[in-house]
């Protein structure tokens, strides 16, 4: 398929800024895959699709303060958004500046840190923090929240509470897993009593999500590599929910991703793993584990909106948009829902 297929006009007012005032208070598209059919609802309404015995997959990673803002020792301005911690004093960053660091050159980072440039691959950089401290330490001390860049101002305290999901747990990401963003505290404690099984995946979202795919032909779209961690305990309660005829539903395009990414590793049988991924789900994929995804509405040209595509149906998932544009439904990180079940 061509990537110009999965593009669409946006009305720039319908990009979502901020977060609505309570987490579960969002608007959420429920879309049947298997016949295209739409209904406009509410997120408090999950409840009423799942049932005792179904598993909801939650990916807990958590946001770090990835963005740093310092100088190069000629005194010019750079910022610092790191990707990926390596170890205790290495990562991988994008670095902005007038004139790109070289290898071996030194970067002062928020009046406190030395950085040494170690090596550059394309537009990521490897580089060391050279402090007692370990990066993320220095991270979680010096940096910034890292908001999306389609969001058009500064981070604020509010972000740091609702840029985050309350069950966030595992450091890592450089982005939210935005699906999550909609669930409370009182939510998860409904889904519990209702006798719905919690579980949780780990994928550490990195900022190639953001990235527009720019190939005419996807087939020739080349992924960013995240961390991802599928439990063995996760895999027991998928495998007890399914023989009992339960369903799976992910929160998220990154829980289906860590999901399917461990399947693939089991040669198609959903396994226990841990590594690095770039899997890349586009229509024709075949879908392993997951029959339902709730997800927000996604970047035009986007991996994200090929992946929600292969799960739901192309022309179900253009309508769906086109449905959500008319009706004013809120886009993107901050923005509304959409629960949509697999079409196959």
């Amino acid at each position: 398929m061509k990537t110009q297929d999965f593009d669409f006009g946006l009305p720039a007012d319908l990009i979502a800024q901020s977060p609505v005032e309570h987490r579960a208070s969002s608007r959420m598209l429920h879309l049947e895959g298997s016949s295209g059919m739409l209904q406009d609802r509410m997120f408090a309404d999950l409840p009423k699709y799942l049932s005792a015995g179904d598993v909801v997959v939650f990916n807990d990673t958590r946001v770090i303060n990835a963005r740093l803002f310092g100088v190069k020792r000629s005194g010019g301005k750079v910022e610092v958004m790191v990707e990926r911690v390596l170890d205790a004093h290495c990562v991988l960053a994008v670095v902005r500046a007038s004139h790109p660091p070289k290898p071996g050159s030194v970067l002062f980072l928020a009046n406190a840190i030395r950085v040494t440039v170690l090596m550059r691959e394309h537009d990521v950089y490897t580089l060391r923090f050279d402090h007692e401290s370990t990066a993320m330490e220095l991270l979680e001390r010096y940096g910034s929240l890292p908001l999306p860049p389609y969001i058009s101002r500064p981070a604020t305290k509010t972000d740091e509470a609702r840029y985050q999901t309350v069950y966030a747990r595992q450091a890592g990401a450089v982005a939210a897993p935005t699906a999550g963003l909609h669930f409370d505290k009182n939510m998860l404690a409904t889904l519990a009593e209702m006798g719905v099984v919690i579980a949780h995946v780990t994928l550490h979202v990195g900022m190639g999500t953001f990235q527009p795919v720019r190939v005419e032909n996807i087939a020739d779209h080349k992924m960013h590599k995240e961390i991802f961690h599928v439990p063995p305990e996760t895999v027991e309660s998928i495998r007890r929910a399914k023989a009992g005829g339960g369903r799976v539903l992910a929160v998220g395009t990154t829980s289906l991703r860590a999901l399917e990414a461990a399947a693939a590793a089991g040669g198609g049988e959903l396994k226990p793993g841990h590594g690095d991924t770039d899997i890349f789900i586009t229509p024709g994929y075949r879908l392993r584990v997951v029959e339902r995804l709730l997800t927000n509405f996604h970047l035009p040209r986007s991996t994200l909106l090929m992946l929600v595509s292969a799960f739901g149906g192309v022309e179900n998932i253009r309508h769906a948009y086109q449905h959500a544009i008319n009706e004013h439904y809120r886009f993107f990180s901050y923005g509304d829902a959409m629960l949509i079940e697999r079409q196959s």
